[in-house]
């Protein structure tokens, strides 16, 4: 009987693994959103986010390999150079080739992390000419997004689903969007931001792009993003009581899409003052 409780239980415990694993497996997997023991950047679908992904895990292993190195001589040290091991103290006071080594081992170092640095803050900060242009404005607490007279001319704004029954399939809670940006497939997009109250931060790590949203200013990012699907961010600048309640769904659609998608919004928004931003109820 004994037997039989345990053969049970290690079943019970072999199926639960595989399950967590299966579970872990199929939630690294998930793209655009925050995924349950995640402990990487989220899976990056434009080329800068690659870029970026590459050198944070390049740097990871730099950064181990110092510090193993340098665990490894404080091993030694303590070894070697104990007191039991010298009881006579050692006058020596400079050692010229050791002196010159660790000032230019480290130069080496940071050159090496400088250069490709400086390489991702210019492909960051100089976009490409840009294909779709979209004003991305925050505020107390949602995003409104105007889509230029080329691109149908249209504004609305972007409030989160409050009702869990009124989430869609691909829509997370806290994250789901009732509105959500639309984006074509490998095109080049500028955002421009700004807000109309107090400082936001427009921010979605898929696409690696956050910029602050401040009143009065215009500030701009770009993204192009090479995979179709729903990606989110949020409101990364604490900005008040509903700071967590400032999802940002963006769906990148095939060209298709996305000009079907402009035909039905601008008759849907064909009604819309475009002199002043829409209001809806505040998602909190």
């Amino acid at each position: 009987m004994r037997i039989e409780n345990a053969r049970r239980s290690v079943t019970a415990l072999s199926t639960a693994a595989v399950a967590l694993v299966l579970g872990i497996s199929e939630a690294w997997a998930a793209a655009g959103r925050p995924s349950p023991w995640e402990t990487g950047m989220q899976e990056m679908v434009t080329e800068l986010g690659q870029s970026v992904s590459d050198f944070h895990t390049y740097l990871l292993w730099l950064i181990t390999g110092i510090c193993l190195f340098v665990l490894a001589l404080l091993l030694v040290i303590i070894a070697r150079f104990n007191e039991r091991k010298n009881p006579v103290p050692s006058r020596t006071t400079h050692h010229t080739l050791l002196e010159v080594a660790w000032t230019i081992v480290p130069v080496l170092i940071l050159v090496a992390i400088a250069i490709p640095s400086f390489r991702l803050l210019r492909q960051q900060l100089v976009p490409p000419q840009a294909d779709v242009v979209i004003k991305a404005t925050g505020y107390s607490w949602y995003w409104g997004y105007e889509y230029p007279a080329d691109q149908g001319g249209f504004k609305f704004d972007s409030n989160m689903i409050t009702d869990q029954a009124a989430l869609k399939p691909d829509q997370p809670r806290l994250l789901g969007a009732d509105n959500a940006m639309v984006v074509p497939v490998g095109k080049v997009v500028r955002v421009q931001v700004t807000s109309a109250d107090v400082i936001h931060a427009f921010a979605l790590p898929s696409f690696y792009i956050k910029v602050d949203a401040i009143p009065g200013r215009l500030n701009e990012t770009w993204f192009k993003a090479e995979k179709e699907g729903v990606y989110y961010g949020q409101c990364s600048e604490l900005c008040g009581n509903g700071h967590p309640y400032m999802p940002i769904e963006i769906r990148v659609v095939s060209e298709q899409q996305y000009a079907a998608w402009l035909a039905e919004s601008k008759q849907k928004y064909a009604s819309t003052d475009n002199t002043a931003p829409l209001k809806f109820a505040n998602a909190q």
